[in-house]
């Protein structure tokens, strides 16, 4: 992320109005929530670890312990359990599909 200079982007009354609270300060100007996008969407992260985490609840079911998959997938057996307990479908959902992803 680069510098703009603030007198080259906003009108000078706007600028003058932010001099009254931050006159030399650096700021940062985050975006709108509406234009942010949710982790790992534009990276593609977001559906790896959903992709894993469903073969994991499938290795659970087919008969992996908790042990084996922590070792298989690099994790804690902590985090294979929350990942278990977190994918676990309720009794009211009907969405769920075969991978365990709604």
């Amino acid at each position: 992320m680069g510098y703009i200079k603030a007198d080259a982007l906003l009108p000078p009354e706007l600028l003058r109005r932010i001099q009254d609270y931050a006159e030399g300060q650096l700021l940062y100007i985050p975006r709108r929530d509406a234009k942010r996008s949710d982790w790992g969407s534009l990276s593609g992260a977001r559906l790896r670890l959903q992709r894993r985490n469903a073969r994991i609840r499938r290795e659970r079911r087919l008969g992996s312990t908790v042990q084996e998959l922590a070792e298989r997938y690099y994790l804690s057996e902590k985090s294979i359990q929350r990942i278990l307990r977190d994918g676990a479908p309720s009794e009211a959902s009907d969405d769920w599909s075969e991978e365990g992803i709604p």
